[in-house]
């Protein structure tokens, strides 16, 4: 039986990238080698690579100002690398604290600079997104975890500031439309919505680079790479190619803007069985904090946990468990979770 996979990461995949996938790592395009085996320095990967920057700038709209980088380290290395590179010590940088991930990042930038932590949900175990953050002029930068996998939160409008925004966009990139004119960098660990895990999306405005006074370590540096175009080591080959292959199927969807209604039209449908069943409850506060990407509930009975993890076991329905450290349940329904499969879930609450 095919199983409805609600994992939040690694997650799904579309199965036509899945099947393309599987024949690469046979054979690449012909080649008589497979993708796992390739240089990096072939022809054939250098466009795949300059096809997945293509995707990237056309699907988000992202104009020459910016760099489109293809890195490794995941998104936790992000947390002080864009520190490392965009904050002196004598400068400022405001934080906007919203769960496990946002708190990490805040932790490595206090190694480079000063941080002013706007705002923060933590008094509600970040059940909810602040509203009405007051942002003082100055900051070097504004960073923000965009969408919360651990709590269900997500920012639903992206803060005014005067500053540029930096944006964990690891579980919600190519989710929807971005106004790309208000970031100065962007990154995503792919594994949640863009590829498998191993390469990490960084889209970074090249005007904010080179004003530290630090001396940056080679690697670490976003100019090295934009200079060896996400090549100066050996790239992530076969991640970098199957999130090209995910980015082509958002395209032929329709692009972000169809992501967008189909993620909110999933995201209601569940949304809409958790009120309305007595089983269950949301554990987000406010509505409009809810995610579209990472779907949290818990049971009014505790004692019905595990009962209705065997009945989601059962109809096929897998990785609904709440993360370790709140319990409950997780519904991860990304761009490439077809409706049907959340539809399975909502008949497993309504016979429950």
């Amino acid at each position: 039986m095919k199983k409805h996979n609600f994992f939040a990461g690694p997650a799904i995949l579309p199965a036509p990238v899945l099947e393309q996938a599987a024949a690469a790592v046979s054979d690449f395009e012909g080649m008589g080698l497979s993708i796992l085996e390739i240089s990096h320095r072939s022809p054939q990967f250098v466009a795949v690579l300059n096809e997945a920057e293509a995707l990237v700038r056309e699907l988000l709209g992202v104009s020459d100002d910016f760099a489109v980088l293809f890195l490794t380290g995941g998104a936790s290395s992000q947390f002080f690398v864009s520190a490392m590179n965009l904050l002196n010590e004598d400068q400022t940088a405001g934080y906007i604290d919203t769960g496990a991930w946002s708190a990490k990042a805040i932790k490595e930038a206090k190694n480079f600079g000063g941080v002013n932590v706007l705002a923060s949900s933590k008094d509600g175990n970040y059940n909810y997104i602040p509203e009405n953050i007051e942002i003082p002029s100055g900051l070097q930068y504004v960073h923000l975890t965009a969408n919360n996998t651990i709590f269900g939160t997500q920012f639903a409008e992206f803060p005014e500031t005067d500053a540029p925004l930096v944006a964990d966009m690891s579980s919600e990139i190519f989710s929807r439309r971005l106004p790309m004119e208000k970031f100065g960098l962007i990154y995503a660990g792919a594994q949640k919505n863009m590829g498998p895990a191993g390469v990490t999306l960084a889209i970074v405005r090249k005007d904010l680079l080179g004003k530290v006074k630090r001396t940056l370590p080679t690697m670490l540096d976003y100019r090295t790479h934009i200079a060896k175009q996400s090549s100066f080591n050996t790239p992530p080959v076969f991640p970098i190619y199957v999130s090209m292959l995910t980015m082509r199927w958002v395209k032929a969807q329709g692009g972000v803007e169809a992501m967008e209604k189909h993620n909110a039209d999933k995201a209601q449908l569940l949304y809409d069985e958790i009120d309305r069943n007595p089983k269950f409850r949301g554990t987000v506060a406010n509505k409009a904090s809810r995610s579209l990407m990472n779907v949290t509930f818990e049971p009014v009975d505790e004692a019905d946990a595990q009962p209705f993890l065997d009945a989601c076991e059962a109809a096929g329905c897998v990785g609904v468990k709440g993360h370790r450290s709140v319990g409950g349940f997780r519904a991860s329904i990304y761009n490439s979770m077809p409706k049907s499969s959340v539809q399975a879930l909502v008949d497993v609450m309504k016979s429950f």
